[in-house]
Protein backbone atom coordinates (compact mmCIF):
# COMPACT_ATOMS: atom_id res chain seq x y z
CA UNK A 1 0.00 0.00 0.00
CA UNK A 2 1.25 3.83 -0.35
CA UNK A 3 2.67 5.16 2.68
CA UNK A 4 1.15 8.26 1.21
CA UNK A 5 -2.15 7.45 0.87
CA UNK A 6 -4.85 9.51 3.57
CA UNK A 7 -7.77 7.26 4.65
CA UNK A 8 -10.80 9.19 6.24
CA UNK A 9 -13.49 7.56 8.49
CA UNK A 10 -16.81 9.21 8.54
CA UNK A 11 -18.98 7.80 11.53
CA UNK A 12 -21.58 9.39 13.39
CA UNK A 13 -20.57 8.75 17.37
CA UNK A 14 -17.21 7.97 18.64
CA UNK A 15 -18.47 5.34 20.53
CA UNK A 16 -19.36 2.83 17.27
CA UNK A 17 -15.86 4.06 15.58
CA UNK A 18 -14.34 2.59 18.77
CA UNK A 19 -16.16 -0.33 19.07
CA UNK A 20 -16.52 -1.52 15.16
CA UNK A 21 -13.90 0.31 13.15
CA UNK A 22 -10.89 0.99 15.68
CA UNK A 23 -9.01 -2.51 14.45
CA UNK A 24 -9.56 -1.45 11.03
CA UNK A 25 -7.67 2.34 11.28
CA UNK A 26 -4.59 0.58 13.71
CA UNK A 27 -4.59 -2.03 10.74
CA UNK A 28 -4.45 1.54 8.02
CA UNK A 29 -1.94 3.09 10.53
CA UNK A 30 0.34 0.26 11.07
CA UNK A 31 0.55 0.22 7.11
CA UNK A 32 1.43 3.54 6.91
CA UNK A 33 -1.30 5.32 5.80
CA UNK A 34 -1.97 8.58 7.57
CA UNK A 35 -5.52 8.01 9.38
CA UNK A 36 -8.17 11.00 10.05
CA UNK A 37 -11.51 9.82 11.87
CA UNK A 38 -14.35 12.50 11.47
CA UNK A 39 -17.13 12.20 14.22
CA UNK A 40 -19.40 13.44 16.98
CA UNK A 41 -17.15 12.76 19.64
CA UNK A 42 -18.59 11.84 22.95
CA UNK A 43 -17.32 12.66 26.42
CA UNK A 44 -17.77 9.30 27.78
CA UNK A 45 -16.30 7.85 24.99
CA UNK A 46 -12.95 9.85 23.17
CA UNK A 47 -10.77 8.62 20.79
CA UNK A 48 -7.36 8.72 22.31
CA UNK A 49 -5.36 6.83 19.65
CA UNK A 50 -1.39 7.43 18.70
CA UNK A 51 -1.65 7.94 14.94
CA UNK A 52 -4.87 8.50 14.14
CA UNK A 53 -6.29 11.88 14.27
CA UNK A 54 -9.28 13.29 15.15
CA UNK A 55 -11.64 15.98 13.36
CA UNK A 56 -15.06 16.72 15.29
CA UNK A 57 -18.09 17.33 13.67
CA UNK A 58 -21.70 18.29 14.88
CA UNK A 59 -23.37 15.98 12.78
CA UNK A 60 -25.80 13.40 14.44
CA UNK A 61 -27.07 9.92 13.63
CA UNK A 62 -30.78 11.52 13.58
CA UNK A 63 -31.50 15.49 13.14
CA UNK A 64 -35.47 17.25 12.56
CA UNK A 65 -33.83 20.60 12.17
CA UNK A 66 -33.22 21.38 8.71
CA UNK A 67 -30.99 24.49 9.37
CA UNK A 68 -28.67 22.05 11.46
CA UNK A 69 -28.67 19.85 8.68
CA UNK A 70 -27.61 21.92 6.46
CA UNK A 71 -25.06 23.55 8.74
CA UNK A 72 -23.91 19.80 9.13
CA UNK A 73 -23.32 19.44 5.30
CA UNK A 74 -21.60 22.51 5.28
CA UNK A 75 -18.91 21.49 7.65
CA UNK A 76 -18.87 18.18 6.38
CA UNK A 77 -18.17 19.58 2.30
CA UNK A 78 -15.52 22.49 3.90
CA UNK A 79 -13.90 19.52 6.25
CA UNK A 80 -13.74 17.21 3.04
CA UNK A 81 -12.06 20.09 0.80
CA UNK A 82 -9.74 20.88 3.60
CA UNK A 83 -8.57 17.17 4.07
CA UNK A 84 -8.72 15.79 0.70
CA UNK A 85 -8.49 11.82 1.52
CA UNK A 86 -7.43 9.51 -1.21
CA UNK A 87 -10.26 7.68 0.07
CA UNK A 88 -13.63 7.79 2.45
CA UNK A 89 -14.75 5.60 4.27
CA UNK A 90 -18.35 6.23 5.56
CA UNK A 91 -19.83 4.41 7.69
CA UNK A 92 -24.18 4.36 8.12
CA UNK A 93 -27.01 5.66 6.07
CA UNK A 94 -26.50 9.37 7.07
CA UNK A 95 -22.64 9.75 7.01
CA UNK A 96 -22.98 7.79 3.35
CA UNK A 97 -25.93 9.62 2.05
CA UNK A 98 -24.09 13.42 3.17
CA UNK A 99 -20.74 11.94 1.77
CA UNK A 100 -21.35 10.99 -1.35
CA UNK A 101 -23.81 13.98 -1.87
CA UNK A 102 -21.04 16.77 -0.76
CA UNK A 103 -17.92 14.81 -1.75
CA UNK A 104 -18.54 15.03 -5.30
CA UNK A 105 -18.14 18.76 -5.02
CA UNK A 106 -15.92 18.40 -2.92
CA UNK A 107 -12.86 16.98 -4.99
CA UNK A 108 -13.40 13.12 -3.20
CA UNK A 109 -12.95 10.85 -6.13
CA UNK A 110 -12.81 7.65 -4.04
CA UNK A 111 -15.48 6.58 -1.70
CA UNK A 112 -16.32 3.62 0.37
CA UNK A 113 -19.68 3.21 1.77
CA UNK A 114 -20.37 0.82 4.52
CA UNK A 115 -23.70 0.05 5.78
CA UNK A 116 -24.09 -2.37 8.72
CA UNK A 117 -27.88 -2.79 8.02
CA UNK A 118 -31.26 -1.51 6.70
CA UNK A 119 -32.35 -0.45 10.20
CA UNK A 120 -35.70 1.21 11.11
CA UNK A 121 -36.32 3.38 7.82
CA UNK A 122 -36.40 0.17 5.77
CA UNK A 123 -38.37 -2.08 8.10
CA UNK A 124 -41.17 0.14 8.85
CA UNK A 125 -44.59 -0.24 7.69
CA UNK A 126 -46.01 3.14 8.87
CA UNK A 127 -46.90 5.30 5.70
CA UNK A 128 -45.11 8.18 6.54
CA UNK A 129 -42.19 6.15 6.47
CA UNK A 130 -42.63 4.58 3.50
CA UNK A 131 -42.65 7.77 1.74
CA UNK A 132 -39.28 8.38 3.53
CA UNK A 133 -37.94 5.32 2.54
CA UNK A 134 -38.92 6.41 -0.89
CA UNK A 135 -37.02 9.56 -0.74
CA UNK A 136 -33.68 7.95 0.86
CA UNK A 137 -33.64 5.17 -2.01
CA UNK A 138 -33.60 7.78 -4.68
CA UNK A 139 -31.08 9.90 -3.00
CA UNK A 140 -28.96 6.86 -2.59
CA UNK A 141 -29.37 6.23 -6.52
CA UNK A 142 -28.54 9.53 -7.12
CA UNK A 143 -25.48 9.55 -4.37
CA UNK A 144 -23.91 5.68 -5.67
CA UNK A 145 -24.31 4.79 -8.69
CA UNK A 146 -21.32 6.19 -10.23
CA UNK A 147 -17.60 5.90 -10.78
CA UNK A 148 -15.23 5.70 -7.62
CA UNK A 149 -18.08 4.54 -5.21
CA UNK A 150 -18.13 1.14 -3.62
CA UNK A 151 -20.46 -0.37 -1.01
CA UNK A 152 -19.97 -2.97 1.87
CA UNK A 153 -22.80 -4.77 2.79
CA UNK A 154 -22.94 -7.24 5.55
CA UNK A 155 -25.44 -9.58 4.31
CA UNK A 156 -26.79 -11.57 0.61
CA UNK A 157 -30.33 -10.22 1.47
CA UNK A 158 -29.44 -6.50 1.80
CA UNK A 159 -27.04 -6.41 -1.48
CA UNK A 160 -30.44 -8.48 -3.53
CA UNK A 161 -32.48 -5.63 -2.27
CA UNK A 162 -30.13 -2.32 -3.11
CA UNK A 163 -29.26 -4.20 -6.27
CA UNK A 164 -32.47 -5.17 -7.42
CA UNK A 165 -34.02 -1.75 -6.66
CA UNK A 166 -31.24 -0.25 -8.99
CA UNK A 167 -29.37 1.76 -6.22
CA UNK A 168 -26.14 0.25 -7.21
CA UNK A 169 -24.77 -2.15 -9.87
CA UNK A 170 -23.61 -5.68 -8.34
CA UNK A 171 -19.94 -4.92 -9.95
CA UNK A 172 -19.75 -1.63 -7.10
CA UNK A 173 -20.84 -3.92 -3.75
CA UNK A 174 -18.48 -5.97 -1.73
CA UNK A 175 -20.18 -8.54 0.71
CA UNK A 176 -18.17 -8.20 3.69
CA UNK A 177 -19.49 -9.90 6.99
CA UNK A 178 -19.36 -7.35 9.59
CA UNK A 179 -16.00 -6.16 11.31
CA UNK A 180 -15.05 -9.40 13.25
CA UNK A 181 -14.60 -10.56 16.77
CA UNK A 182 -10.69 -10.51 18.31
CA UNK A 183 -10.18 -13.90 18.54
CA UNK A 184 -8.10 -13.55 21.21
CA UNK A 185 -9.70 -11.44 23.74
CA UNK A 186 -13.07 -12.99 22.95
CA UNK A 187 -12.25 -17.04 24.39
CA UNK A 188 -14.24 -19.59 25.24
CA UNK A 189 -14.40 -20.63 28.74
CA UNK A 190 -16.50 -23.74 30.44
CA UNK A 191 -20.06 -22.49 31.35
CA UNK A 192 -20.50 -21.10 34.92
CA UNK A 193 -22.22 -23.15 37.98
CA UNK A 194 -25.64 -22.56 38.64
CA UNK A 195 -29.27 -21.62 37.07
CA UNK A 196 -28.98 -21.06 33.66
CA UNK A 197 -28.20 -17.37 32.51
CA UNK A 198 -29.72 -16.30 29.20
CA UNK A 199 -28.32 -12.74 27.89
CA UNK A 200 -29.42 -10.26 25.52
CA UNK A 201 -26.03 -7.79 24.76
CA UNK A 202 -27.91 -4.85 22.73
CA UNK A 203 -28.89 -1.72 22.63
CA UNK A 204 -32.76 -1.69 24.50
CA UNK A 205 -34.88 -1.52 21.30
CA UNK A 206 -38.17 -3.12 20.24
CA UNK A 207 -36.69 -3.63 16.86
CA UNK A 208 -33.81 -5.84 18.76
CA UNK A 209 -36.98 -8.15 20.22
CA UNK A 210 -36.56 -7.04 23.70
CA UNK A 211 -40.08 -7.29 24.32
CA UNK A 212 -40.27 -10.92 22.80
CA UNK A 213 -37.45 -11.79 25.31
CA UNK A 214 -39.86 -10.01 28.55
CA UNK A 215 -42.92 -11.99 27.20
CA UNK A 216 -40.39 -15.08 26.86
CA UNK A 217 -38.60 -14.92 30.30
CA UNK A 218 -42.73 -14.22 31.99
CA UNK A 219 -43.56 -17.43 30.55
CA UNK A 220 -40.30 -19.67 32.03
CA UNK A 221 -41.47 -18.04 35.49
CA UNK A 222 -44.95 -18.82 35.31
CA UNK A 223 -44.00 -22.99 34.42
CA UNK A 224 -41.14 -21.90 37.62
CA UNK A 225 -37.82 -22.66 35.49
CA UNK A 226 -34.41 -21.65 37.64
CA UNK A 227 -33.31 -19.24 34.89
CA UNK A 228 -32.33 -16.17 34.85
CA UNK A 229 -32.78 -13.52 31.52
CA UNK A 230 -30.26 -10.48 31.67
CA UNK A 231 -30.95 -7.45 29.53
CA UNK A 232 -27.31 -6.07 28.72
CA UNK A 233 -27.16 -2.52 27.29
CA UNK A 234 -28.81 1.10 27.13
CA UNK A 235 -31.81 2.96 25.52
CA UNK A 236 -30.96 4.78 22.54
CA UNK A 237 -33.19 7.99 22.36
CA UNK A 238 -31.91 8.82 19.15
CA UNK A 239 -33.66 6.05 17.75
CA UNK A 240 -37.59 5.96 17.40
CA UNK A 241 -37.55 2.18 19.11
CA UNK A 242 -35.83 3.06 21.83
CA UNK A 243 -37.46 1.54 25.36
CA UNK A 244 -37.52 4.09 27.93
CA UNK A 245 -35.47 3.77 31.26
CA UNK A 246 -38.39 4.30 32.88
CA UNK A 247 -39.80 0.43 31.55
CA UNK A 248 -36.84 -1.10 31.66
CA UNK A 249 -36.75 0.09 35.63
CA UNK A 250 -40.42 -1.17 35.72
CA UNK A 251 -39.54 -4.82 34.11
CA UNK A 252 -36.06 -4.88 36.91
CA UNK A 253 -38.46 -4.12 39.69
CA UNK A 254 -41.16 -6.84 38.17
CA UNK A 255 -38.37 -9.42 38.36
CA UNK A 256 -38.88 -10.95 35.10
CA UNK A 257 -35.64 -9.79 34.02
CA UNK A 258 -32.72 -8.34 35.31
CA UNK A 259 -31.91 -5.11 33.75
CA UNK A 260 -27.65 -4.28 34.12
CA UNK A 261 -27.51 -1.30 32.03
CA UNK A 262 -24.40 -0.46 29.60
CA UNK A 263 -21.49 -3.00 30.45
CA UNK A 264 -17.94 -2.46 29.08
CA UNK A 265 -16.59 -5.70 30.00
CA UNK A 266 -18.70 -8.08 27.24
CA UNK A 267 -16.09 -11.01 28.13
CA UNK A 268 -17.44 -11.20 32.05
CA UNK A 269 -20.77 -11.23 30.59
CA UNK A 270 -20.07 -14.64 28.88
CA UNK A 271 -18.23 -15.22 31.33
CA UNK A 272 -21.36 -15.73 33.52
CA UNK A 273 -23.59 -16.74 30.84
CA UNK A 274 -25.00 -19.67 29.98
CA UNK A 275 -26.70 -18.62 26.30
CA UNK A 276 -26.39 -16.02 24.06
CA UNK A 277 -30.23 -14.41 22.61
CA UNK A 278 -30.76 -11.39 20.44
CA UNK A 279 -34.60 -11.93 19.07
CA UNK A 280 -33.97 -8.91 16.49
CA UNK A 281 -36.32 -8.14 13.61
CA UNK A 282 -32.96 -7.72 11.27
CA UNK A 283 -29.76 -6.93 11.36
CA UNK A 284 -26.41 -6.25 8.70
CA UNK A 285 -24.29 -8.50 10.67
CA UNK A 286 -24.88 -7.82 14.62
CA UNK A 287 -21.58 -8.04 16.40
CA UNK A 288 -23.31 -8.84 19.74
CA UNK A 289 -23.76 -12.53 18.17
CA UNK A 290 -19.93 -13.03 16.71
CA UNK A 291 -18.51 -11.90 19.88
CA UNK A 292 -21.13 -14.84 22.28
CA UNK A 293 -19.57 -17.09 19.43
CA UNK A 294 -16.11 -16.60 19.95
CA UNK A 295 -17.06 -17.19 23.60
CA UNK A 296 -18.20 -20.45 22.76
CA UNK A 297 -21.61 -19.50 23.77
CA UNK A 298 -25.39 -21.03 22.28
CA UNK A 299 -27.38 -18.54 20.06
CA UNK A 300 -30.75 -17.91 19.80
CA UNK A 301 -31.77 -15.53 17.25
CA UNK A 302 -34.39 -14.97 14.78
CA UNK A 303 -34.43 -16.35 11.15
CA UNK A 304 -33.98 -12.94 10.02
CA UNK A 305 -31.17 -11.11 7.43
CA UNK A 306 -27.98 -10.60 8.97
CA UNK A 307 -28.85 -13.12 12.38
CA UNK A 308 -29.40 -16.43 10.25
CA UNK A 309 -25.56 -15.85 8.81
CA UNK A 310 -24.07 -16.27 12.08
CA UNK A 311 -26.23 -19.46 13.21
CA UNK A 312 -26.51 -22.92 11.63
CA UNK A 313 -29.55 -24.49 12.91
CA UNK A 314 -28.93 -27.28 14.85
CA UNK A 315 -25.38 -26.92 14.42
CA UNK A 316 -24.32 -23.62 16.82
CA UNK A 317 -28.00 -22.26 18.11
CA UNK A 318 -31.61 -21.71 17.35
CA UNK A 319 -33.23 -19.98 14.92
CA UNK A 320 -36.71 -18.66 15.63
CA UNK A 321 -39.56 -16.85 13.59
CA UNK A 322 -39.32 -13.10 14.20
CA UNK A 323 -41.95 -11.26 16.66
CA UNK A 324 -42.62 -15.11 17.77
CA UNK A 325 -42.49 -15.10 21.65
CA UNK A 326 -43.93 -18.36 22.34
CA UNK A 327 -41.38 -19.87 19.58
CA UNK A 328 -38.56 -17.64 21.38
CA UNK A 329 -39.64 -19.15 24.99
CA UNK A 330 -39.55 -23.11 23.82
CA UNK A 331 -36.01 -22.63 22.13
CA UNK A 332 -34.93 -21.04 25.60
CA UNK A 333 -36.63 -24.11 27.61
CA UNK A 334 -34.64 -26.48 25.48
CA UNK A 335 -31.04 -25.43 25.57
CA UNK A 336 -32.27 -24.40 29.75
CA UNK A 337 -32.88 -27.89 29.81
CA UNK A 338 -29.80 -29.25 28.20
CA UNK A 339 -25.70 -29.02 29.35
CA UNK A 340 -24.98 -31.67 26.56
CA UNK A 341 -26.56 -29.55 23.41
CA UNK A 342 -25.32 -26.01 25.52
CA UNK A 343 -21.93 -27.59 25.30
CA UNK A 344 -22.18 -28.61 21.89
CA UNK A 345 -23.82 -25.82 20.24
CA UNK A 346 -20.82 -23.43 21.79
CA UNK A 347 -17.71 -25.41 20.75
CA UNK A 348 -19.54 -25.54 17.07
CA UNK A 349 -19.90 -21.40 17.56
CA UNK A 350 -16.79 -21.11 18.36
CA UNK A 351 -15.44 -23.27 15.24
CA UNK A 352 -17.47 -20.78 13.42
CA UNK A 353 -16.10 -18.05 14.95
CA UNK A 354 -12.28 -18.99 14.18
CA UNK A 355 -13.15 -19.93 10.34
CA UNK A 356 -15.39 -17.27 9.34
CA UNK A 357 -15.41 -13.67 11.68
CA UNK A 358 -11.86 -13.21 13.11
CA UNK A 359 -11.18 -9.71 12.58
CA UNK A 360 -7.74 -9.89 10.81
CA UNK A 361 -9.57 -11.81 8.52
CA UNK A 362 -12.05 -9.24 7.52
CA UNK A 363 -9.66 -6.48 8.08
CA UNK A 364 -7.77 -8.17 5.62
CA UNK A 365 -10.60 -7.63 3.20
CA UNK A 366 -11.37 -4.17 3.51
CA UNK A 367 -7.79 -3.41 3.02
CA UNK A 368 -7.87 -5.63 0.04
CA UNK A 369 -10.61 -3.46 -1.40
CA UNK A 370 -8.77 -0.71 -0.53
CA UNK A 371 -5.98 -1.57 -2.91
CA UNK A 372 -8.34 -2.16 -5.87
CA UNK A 373 -9.91 1.27 -5.40
CA UNK A 374 -6.55 3.13 -5.78
CA UNK A 375 -5.60 0.51 -8.84
CA UNK A 376 -9.06 0.77 -10.36
CA UNK A 377 -9.26 4.60 -10.03
CA UNK A 378 -6.29 6.18 -10.09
Amino acid sequence: MDKRCKILFLVTESWYFLSHRLALARACRDHGWDVVVATRVSPEWPIDEPGIRVVPLTMRRTGRNPIEEVVALVQLYRMLRREQPDIVHAVGLKPVLYAATVGRFAGIRRMVAALAGMGYIFMSASLRIGMIRAALVRWLRLALRRRGVWLILQNGDDADMLIGGGVVTASQVRIIRGSGVDLDYFQPEPEPDGPVVFAVVSRMLTDKGICEVVWASREMQRLSLPVTVQLVGSPDLDNPTSLSEAQLRSWHAEGCIQWLGQQSDICAIWRQAHVCVLPSYREGLPKTLLEAAACGRPIITTDVPGCREVVRPEVDGLLVPVENWTSLAAAMIRLAASPELRREFGANARQLAEAEFGSEAIIAQVISLYDHILADCP
